[in-house]
């Protein structure tokens, strides 16, 4: 399982069980609906935060790629550059 399924399952378990806390609290309806503000806030905060660090680790790997290509092509490059000088002499 990759990591996005993993982090879909985890975020649908997280709302399941904080409905069912929500069900079974036994408090008023406008201090309920205060947290429940307040947790989806939070809970924006945190994907924003999941996002921004998914970002930052999507630049690195194609940075890390786009060298690798890079040092291939020149590998390739000398490669090609050896073989024609050897067909040449």
């Amino acid at each position: 399982m990759n990591a996005v399924k993993v982090w879909a399952a985890f975020m649908v378990g997280v709302a399941a069980g904080a409905a069912v806390a929500l069900l079974y609290a036994p408090q008023t309806g406008e201090k309920t609906r205060r947290q429940l503000r307040r947790n989806l806030e939070d809970a924006g905060d945190y994907i924003k935060d999941a996002a921004d660090t998914v970002s930052d680790h999507a630049e690195e790997y194609v940075k890390r790629g786009r060298s690798a290509v890079e040092d291939v092509v020149d590998s390739a490059s000398n490669a090609v550059t050896a073989a024609k000088k050897v067909v040449q002499i």
